[in-house]
């Protein structure tokens, strides 16, 4: 063990048995997502042609604040879980900071990120209900990565739409997606109607979150005996996620410290969900002071300088309109490394805690994102994915204040996956050939404007 490290492991009786639902204890319920067509509030049984049953009733539960892991599921977290919590003493020491920071390091599971946790779960309860096919989304390649493994330990077919920018950046985690059995295509692609309709009006379209969710949707709702899977943004992804928190929180009482701040990056939700919303209902319950800290880039916005309205998930509209902050689902983020955060919008949970000054969000430029990533790999040994580099970052903004405040303060952060599949990034950063990007005012107001507003 890395002397300059300490690290927290939970027994297996100790894995939790169920998973919190944050919707339950929140006085202030997310909104309900709505039909397009009629503007009414969705009941579960509109989502069943897409999802599977228990998942679309997983996703509407506002009443329920624990749901049971079901033993095949809990039985494959066995395999990798507890995650270990680290003590990060060598990057307090390289930061000279009073701070006590701990990391939650879920890049020790078989695909080398928090991924798996819904993926299990997704695929199992797709297995149990008879569906033989499922289909996804993915940005860098994790979720798919998850995802594919998952289905193939579930008996399951699985085809996933993976967005052409990350798809070209990062071929071998393309290569993992087929190893576990996957079908992989680039999006936008001809395959679909709405892959068509991108690359008619853009043929040089490098594809975007959204736009591989509608071509998911569409290949499961065409084809027989087959559901559509999300590894973000929607209440029951994050609900699976929270096995990272419930352990964490374990973890943390054997450390003898309480966190003063959650950090981790964001994307849809779902790991700053799964670290978070344990502790957070300390918070609405208790009055527990933590601050929550939400990491998103500077190139996709959705919470620092995004909007709160409905939108849809996906760039053709296949959705239900969800109540999130948004940049508008036809916002085409750039291409900067960290695949899986370049979403435009925010899962319906976050975006009410938000709302409801429970939280608050940073957003973090590219090259200070790999500034932190290099530094956390020289000082505890591990290379970040570039997701997780956006929370290395607003940690080491948070410890550097308490050095200058000499405030010594608890920092957790989720470590939510390696970047061993990500070299190439780090070629380019030390190559010095990565880009800043940001997005004015005046394009977010533009996008913003082209929405529907709904009430």
């Amino acid at each position: 063990m890395n002397t300059q490290q300490k690290r927290y492991f939970l027994a297996e009786d100790d894995i939790p048995r169920q998973w919190y639902n944050i919707q339950a204890d929140m006085v202030n319920k997310p909104l309900p997502p709505l039909n397009p067509a009629t503007k009414e509030p969705l009941r579960p049984e509109d989502l069943f042609p897409i999802f599977a049953e228990e998942l679309a009733r997983q996703e509407l539960n506002q009443t329920d604040a624990w749901i049971d892991i079901p033993d095949e599921v809990r039985d494959m977290y066995k395999y990798y879980r507890s995650t270990p919590l680290v003590r990060a003493y060598g990057l307090e020491k390289a930061l000279g900071t009073p701070a006590h920071i701990y990391f939650k390091n879920e890049s020790v599971s078989p695909v080398g990120s928090h991924k798996l946790n819904s993926a299990l779960a997704q695929a199992y309860y797709n297995k149990k209900q008879g569906v033989t096919n499922i289909t996804t989304e993915t940005g860098a390649g994790q979720w798919g990565a998850a995802l594919s493994y998952a289905a193939k330990v579930f008996g399951l077919e699985c085809a996933v739409y993976q967005v052409k920018i990350s798809y070209n950046q990062k071929p071998y985690r393309r290569s993992i997606m087929q190893t576990f059995g996957a079908s992989v295509e680039a999006s936008p692609s001809m395959s679909t109607r709405a892959g068509k309709d991108i690359l008619t009006r853009d043929p040089a379209n490098q594809g975007s979150l959204g736009t591989a969710i509608s071509e998911a949707i569409e290949l499961a709702v065409s084809t027989p005996n087959c559901k559509y899977t999300l590894g973000s943004v929607l209440s029951h992804v994050s609900l699976h996620q929270t096995v990272i928190g419930l352990e964490a929180e374990k973890q943390m009482a054997m450390a003898g410290e309480y966190p003063d701040v959650i950090i981790a990056c964001f994307g849809g939700g779902s790991n700053f969900g799964g670290i978070a919303f344990p502790f957070m209902r300390h918070t609405i319950l208790e009055g527990r002071a933590t601050q929550y800290i939400a990491a998103e880039p500077a190139s996709c916005p959705k919470l620092t300088r995004g909007q709160f309205q409905y939108d849809f998930g996906d760039e053709a509209g296949y959705t239900p309109l969800l109540p999130m902050y948004t940049l508008g689902h036809n916002f085409m983020p750039a291409s900067i490394h960290a695949g899986g955060l370049r979403y435009h919008g925010a899962g319906t949970i976050v975006s009410q805690l938000l709302k409801d000054g429970l939280m608050k969000a940073v957003d973090i430029q590219q090259i200070e994102s790999f500034d932190a990533g290099v530094l956390f790999a020289r000082a505890e040994g591990i290379i970040p994915a570039p997701e997780s580099c956006h929370a290395i970052a607003a940690t080491i903004r948070e410890a550097n204040r308490c050095r200058e405040t000499g405030e010594e303060r608890v920092i957790l952060f989720n470590l939510s996956g390696h970047g061993l599949i990500d070299m190439t990034a780090y070629d380019q950063y030390f190559a010095h050939s990565l880009q800043n990007y940001e997005v004015t005012d005046e394009q977010v107001a533009a996008n913003l404007a082209k929405l529907e507003k709904v009430i």
